[in-house]
């Protein structure tokens, strides 16, 4: 049934090609600059499409399992294709900060597979407080990481490194959102684990 929330989750589901296209050339400022304002578009129908659905009482099934898979298709493009153009590299550990968005996705692919496996034994796994934080981390570290590539003239000395500063911070809040990635994760698999033989 497509409603407007519905509507809201899968254009950000096919805004995905489109984004990863202007991210795909990490020398070419605009697109960057256009990647960023997609990415912050999608961002706010993320917002959007859960605020509708409450508050007009338009919650459906479709919208359920459509908006995590939302979610997870553009962090896990995002994270992905700059991977590929060389984008989670900076001083000190180089490629290191790779392993941080390797954390995200693995943790990612996981809790939906737990998920799956919990729903016939109708159990479910509400989002914890500590996990909208975890989100909220990983949604600013790409944005800072996209938006770094966009202005390359944003420039700060630290610690004898002259860094990007969006660059900087999106790397740090990438780790951020690894490290909580980590904690709920493994709260996740802890009542997965009660439901075993």
């Amino acid at each position: 049934m497509l409603t407007l929330p519905n509507l809201l989750t899968l254009s950000r589901i096919v805004t995905v090609p489109l984004l990863a296209l202007f991210l795909w050339r990490p020398g070419w400022e605009l697109g960057y600059a256009i990647a960023f304002v997609i990415y912050c578009l999608m961002g706010l129908t993320d917002y959007f499409d859960g605020y509708v659905a409450r508050s007009r009482g338009a919650v459906s099934r479709l919208g359920i399992f459509l908006d995590p898979i939302a979610d997870k298709i553009m962090v896990a493009a995002v994270i992905l294709v700059l991977t590929a153009q060389g984008v989670l590299h900076g001083p000190y550990v180089g490629d290191a900060h790779v392993i941080a968005g390797l954390i995200i996705l693995v943790r990612e692919i996981a809790v939906s597979g737990l998920r799956e496996f919990l729903a016939p034994l109708r159990v479910s796994v509400p989002v914890s407080q500590l996990a909208k934080w975890k989100t909220a981390f990983q949604m600013i570290s790409l944005g800072a990481l996209i938006l770094g590539k966009a202005t390359p003239w944003w420039n700060v000395a630290v610690g004898g490194f002259t860094v990007n500063l969006p660059h900087t911070v999106g790397l740090t809040t990438l780790w951020a959102a690894a490290f909580l990635t980590l904690i709920t994760g493994w709260d996740y698999l802890r009542v997965g684990l009660k439901h075993m033989d």
